[in-house]
């Protein structure tokens, strides 16, 4: 393994991972008083995790722990991983103190729907704690993520470029999922931008974190449980925060007409390089 191998692992998992700001850059080109749109982002964004979740990370955890436990074994820790993944999102949502409860929190959408300042601020809060929620989620997704691409580039520089590009192209809308519901609660660019960033830069970090001290403790098992876990979390997320929030903002139509573009794109991005 030479100095160049390793560099380029990390420059294309650096690629794929930051992959997410041109997600986060796409939901800038919007006012931010146009609720309409936000209700379809934020439909759009429950698409991009409940689709990636249930047909691409669980698919990948059945099929990692079938082959580390058997067939049996493989499917009921994928199952308990994905709820116990749900059970440990609701902890956190119900035991964290939430944003609604800070009185200095952002108040930024002005009259939004009809409402008063403070209720406009009240949405402004949920949609930061929504958005800062869905950047941890993608955060730990990304972090195995990393280093799949990273040892898929050391083995073979073909396959880890083809895997890169794939990540690349289904992390974009997952950074929209990410800046789009801060950028409308705090109408900072810098900040959405900021956090799309350090959910793509996970990538990174996991890489480089396994090749320097966990590849000798991870197993096939351990990778399984994870993704299974990442996708219950995601799923818990779409259905508890994003699709009633995008439901508040704009009518029904408009938050399935979102969700359905959502999982349109990342099937789509998935099925380019498969």
């Amino acid at each position: 393994m030479t100095q160049n191998s390793v560099l380029l692992a990390a420059s294309l998992t650096l690629f794929a991972g930051l992959a997410t700001t041109l997600g986060g850059a796409i939901a800038f080109y919007a006012k931010r008083a146009n609720t309409k749109f936000l209700a379809v982002a934020l439909g759009f964004s429950a698409g991009v995790m409940i689709y990636v979740s249930m047909l691409e990370i669980m698919g990948k955890a059945k099929n990692i722990l079938i082959g580390a436990l058997g067939d049996k074994a493989g499917n009921w820790v994928a199952v308990a991983a994905f709820f116990g993944g749900m059970l440990f999102i609701s902890v956190i949502d119900k035991f964290i103190p939430s944003f609604e409860e800070s009185p200095g929190a952002p108040q930024t959408i002005p009259e939004a729907k009809g409402m008063g300042s403070a209720g406009a601020g009240a949405y402004n809060r949920k949609l930061l704690r929504m958005g800062l929620f869905t950047a941890l989620a993608i955060g730990i997704h990304n972090f195995p993520e990393g280093l799949i691409t990273f040892f898929s580039t050391l083995q073979n520089p073909v396959m880890g470029l083809s895997i890169a590009a794939a990540i690349a192209i289904h992390n974009i809308p997952e950074g929209i999922a990410v800046a789009a519901p801060i950028y409308y609660a705090t109408g900072s660019r810098r900040q959405a931008f900021l956090w799309a960033f350090l959910s793509g830069i996970a990538e990174l970090i996991g890489a480089l974190t396994g090749y320097l001290v966990l590849a000798s403790f991870l197993s096939a098992a351990v990778y399984g449980i994870i993704f299974a876990a990442v996708a219950g979390i995601m799923v818990f997320i779409s259905f508890n925060q994003l699709l009633p929030a995008a439901r508040e903002y704009g009518d029904h139509h408009l938050s399935m007409l979102g969700m359905l573009g959502g999982m349109a794109i990342m099937a789509l991005s998935l099925l380019l390089f498969m």
